[in-house]
């Protein structure tokens, strides 16, 4: 019997075995300790960048949300007015109120005497005050004759150098405000007649050669009436286009040519649509340039594609077995579609065409192309008035010298990533609340 054991094979491995899988374990462990690692700090380091830059874009554009005013006791002399009596709203609102305001400056500091000094003087409130004062007396023409103190938009300049956005150690020659302004907005501010208010005038203006008086309501307008030729074309063309193929299109070299299309366009650059717009839309049909229509041609062209391959992902993910239990019932293919499927995959086309909507909501390159960066000043009210978008307005403002369009150019970039967000966290919200599990 022991002669038989000593000659049977050992069935326990050798020692040097089990050491090499320990150690084949202990290096596998620690590869996979290490790519997590990696993974991790890729994460954290994409996090930190995406945090700064938000942080940069916040504390470079939150001072566009607040304007400073400056208060002062306007005498709404008719005399200065040269209004003779004249009361009805016409004559009111031609005249020149600009006048008025020179007059309160020249009251508030009455030892500023010579001429340029008396120009840097009036250079403290906007070009835009004799607009506000117009408006006021409009609004009540009981002013006049009155003296009332009136909290007056200030200029970009003292803007900027409240805000401390200007450093007032620096030397006269480099710094855009000079020391008597500097010395005027002091005392100013320490007879509490200088202050900062929520900037109504970004969110009601339209774009502006002055700064302070810059605003995006415009932009907000086009972008909408763009969006809405965006969403009235590009959805019922995406969707009707998704069900034909997923459901009725036969399986042959024609359709399986159009879905390589439709994938490779989804791919192609944005700029590429512009040019097409601008040969076909305007050049070709004569459509008005700069248009919201024109627009939401040209991006229903870009966002079709996304849409229809949302739609028909949607669509493959209703169970066949619906199909079969409609048809199996006495419903005809058509019935089948729109009473069982599509209600069951709308939700998810919603959600692809909110996705493509924010996308469409922040392409500029395609716009540029047809004219939709022109400087609009008036505030456009249908798809057929010149008009520009918001990521246009943020584009163009970028390019402007002056400090104070930085912090516009800045704010703008928060309120176009908030309507992002916005979309975005639609249609998370709607995916959640319709979507069904099968």
């Amino acid at each position: 019997m022991n002669s038989m054991n000593n000659g049977a094979p050992s069935r326990t491995a050798p020692a040097h075995t089990i050491d090499l899988i320990k150690a084949s374990l202990r290096r596998r462990h620690a590869a996979e300790r290490r790519f997590r690692l990696y993974g991790l700090i890729a994460i954290s380091l994409g996090l930190a960048f995406v945090g700064l830059l938000f942080v940069s874009i916040i504390a470079t554009g939150y001072p566009a949300f607040q304007q400073t005013y400056v208060r002062l006791d306007v005498n709404f002399n008719e005399e200065l007015l040269e209004l003779q009596g004249a009361r009805d709203p016409q004559a009111l609102a031609a005249t020149d109120y600009s006048a008025l305001v020179k007059q309160a400056l020249r009251e508030t500091f009455p030892n500023v005497t010579e001429r340029r000094e008396k120009m840097s003087l009036y250079s403290l409130i906007s070009a835009g005050a004799d607009a506000q004062l117009r408006d006021e007396v409009l609004k009540d023409p009981a002013l006049i004759g009155a003296t009332r103190p009136v909290w007056l938009l200030a200029s970009s300049m003292v803007d900027s150098f409240y805000k401390g956005e200007i450093n007032r150690g620096l030397p006269e020659s480099d710094r855009p405000i000079k020391d008597n302004q500097i010395t005027w907005v002091d005392e100013l501010a320490a007879a509490g007649a200088v202050a900062k208010r929520f900037n109504t005038l970004f969110f009601t203006n339209g774009d502006s050669r002055d700064p302070e008086l810059a605003g995006i309501r415009g932009a907000l307008n086009g972008t909408f009436f763009t969006l809405l030729v965006t969403l009235a074309l590009s959805f019922p063309m995406g969707v009707a286009t998704a069900v034909y193929l997923e459901e009725f299109a036969p399986r042959n070299r024609w359709t399986d040519l159009i879905e390589v299309n439709i994938n490779n366009l989804a791919a192609v650059p944005s700029i590429i649509f512009g040019l097409l717009g601008l040969a076909v839309f305007i050049n070709f049909f004569g459509l008005p340039r700069s248009a919201p229509l024109v627009g939401g041609l040209v991006l229903t062209l870009m966002t079709l594609p996304i849409i229809i391959i949302a739609s028909r992902a949607a669509l493959k993910s209703v169970p066949p077995s619906i199909r079969e239990a409609a048809l199996g019932v006495g419903a005809s293919r058509l019935q089948m579609v729109f009473h069982h499927v599509l209600p069951l995959a709308m939700p998810g086309m919603l959600t692809g065409a909110i996705i493509g909507m924010a996308h469409a909501l922040g392409e500029s390159a395609p716009l540029l192309m047809i004219g939709m960066i022109a400087f609009i000043v008036d505030i456009p009210s249908n798809v057929l008035e010149p008009a520009t978008v918001l990521p246009v307005q943020i584009f163009l403002w970028s390019d402007l010298p002056e400090r104070a369009f930085v912090e516009k150019t800045a704010g703008g970039i928060i309120v176009l990533l908030g309507f992002l967000f916005a979309m975005n966290a639609l249609a998370v919200i709607l995916r959640k609340h319709f979507e069904r599990r099968w």
